[in-house]
């Protein structure tokens, strides 16, 4: 056994190592107290800085809310409350400006802006190629048959991606046919058949965009998750149209009275490029060469996978009773082509006069929009519906005074008479084609929702 020295020795020598490990631990709980400190102070400093945001949000400042549902991945949308930001959201029907909010309200500008040519079609179907109403109305009909066939054009924007995108590419090419359409009716349509090509041609690429876009509005929608968004897009878009038209009236009748109706079309021509413009600054990822060159196997899957979502939404009572509603609504009888050669030969209403009551139509239509934004959105339906449904029957009448002469009997002139009409059904029109959009856009399933809102617009355009 080992002697007392050496015992004492190894005494001391454990006790040393007690030591030296009980400091070490004591220093451990100090970094660890140190660290749990740090990390409470960071945390106070996180709650004080999102406290400080909050506050600056409400005082005007930028305000950034993140959202997760069902394990998805957040997403961070910044909402500017500053003058600049509420200025903004006034003048885009209370939606956050942003570059597919622009390319939304710059497509449907130029719908409404190229009816700059429809009084000079009119004009030059009647006074140039001396067309009768019933042939005015069969070549105008026919080049709005594109319009009829807009779920092509859905089910092409969804499956069969162009240069690597479904939707910028599309967008761009619409706008070079709806050119080379006005650019040919402005050179070389001379006849019915070659006025209806170039129609035929202009109408595809309006009618293409129209389709793109709305597929565009339906993804905003479904991804923000916000109700409100709805029906602010769709005011947003009809809103721009209307904004179009009456750029389009201000100038239309002047210009066909000063110049002539082919140079309106020449300048018409001009107008769908800037659709063309809008595909540059629309946000879409690119998609990747395999994806793209699936072939055409997986194409007719997708057809199929979207035929089966098509047949499960048309069957919904919710989507086919308000289609039959609004094809029926369009499908009252109606004679344009009559009251223009009425008007023009019989009251002797001028070019400019015609303008200036396109004019007051797009403003009433713009109205119309507001009004439904403002006081109507919130409202039922079926109520919208129904007193949109009256009073337009009412006001639809009146086109009896002005035709058999009793409103000039009645001391009103014909151009204030046919100015009030005209203004009066707008607004109660516009009203009433609102919420059959925001249903519409609401109802779409993904994965389908260019193909089946073309779908129910074409059903609508197809009672016209």
């Amino acid at each position: 056994p080992p002697c007392p020295s050496v015992r004492r020795a190894a005494a001391v020598r454990a006790s040393s190592r007690g030591v030296g490990a009980a400091r070490r631990a004591r220093r451990g709980m100090g970094v660890l107290t140190r660290s749990r400190t740090r990390a409470v102070e960071q945390k106070q400093g996180e709650d004080v800085m999102l406290s400080s945001t909050v506050e600056g949000a409400e005082n005007g400042g930028m305000v950034a809310v993140a959202t997760k549902e069902n394990g998805s991945s957040s997403r961070t949308r910044r909402r500017d409350g500053s003058l600049r930001g509420r200025l903004g959201r006034a003048l885009f029907f209370g939606v956050e400006p942003s570059a597919d909010t622009v390319a939304i309200a710059l497509v449907y500008f130029v719908q409404g802006v190229t009816g700059l040519s429809n009084l000079a079609l009119s004009f030059y179907l009647k006074d140039d190629l001396a067309l009768s109403p019933a042939e005015i109305a069969f070549v105008t009909s026919a080049g709005t048959f594109p319009w009829l066939i807009k779920p092509l054009y859905g089910f092409a924007s969804d499956s069969f991606p162009l240069f690597g995108y479904r939707r910028r590419s599309y967008m761009a090419v619409c706008g070079l046919a709806g050119c080379a359409g006005w650019a040919a009716l402005a050179t070389v349509a001379s006849t019915k058949a070659t006025v209806i090509g170039g129609l035929l041609l202009s109408s595809v690429g309006v009618a293409m965009a129209d389709v793109v876009v709305d597929s565009v509005v339906v993804e905003r929608v479904r991804e923000e998750q916000d109700p409100s968004l709805e029906g602010s897009l769709q005011s947003l878009s009809w809103g721009a149209r209307a904004v179009g038209s009456i750029a389009a009236g201000f100038w239309g009748g002047a210009l066909v009275e000063e110049y002539g109706p082919r140079f309106v079309f020449s300048v018409t021509a001009f107008l769908p490029l800037l659709v063309t413009l809008v595909s540059l600054v629309l946000e879409e990822e690119r998609i990747s060469d395999k994806e793209a060159s699936a072939g055409v196997a997986q194409a007719l899957e997708q057809a199929k996978r979207q035929a089966s979502l098509m047949w499960s939404a048309v069957r919904r009572r919710e989507i086919w009773s308000p289609t039959a509603f609004l094809f029926l609504w369009q499908a009252t009888p109606s004679a344009p082509q009559a009251m223009f050669f009425f008007q023009t030969e019989r009251l002797g209403f001028t070019p400019e006069f015609l303008g200036r009551v396109q004019l007051a139509t797009a403003f009433a239509s713009l109205a119309g929009v507001v009004l439904f934004n403002t006081q109507l959105q919130a409202k039922p339906l079926r109520t919208v519906f129904l007193w949109s449904a009256l009073v337009g029957t009412a006001l639809s009448l009146t086109q009896l005074l002005l035709v058999t002469g009793m409103s000039e009997s009645m001391g009103i002139p014909n151009e204030a008479f046919a100015v009030a009409d005209s203004v009066a059904l707008a607004v109660v029109g516009q009203v009433a084609f609102m919420p059959v959009l925001v249903l519409a856009a609401r109802v779409c399933p993904e994965g389908v929702e260019a193909t089946l809102f073309a779908l129910l617009m074409s059903i609508c355009n197809s009672g016209r």
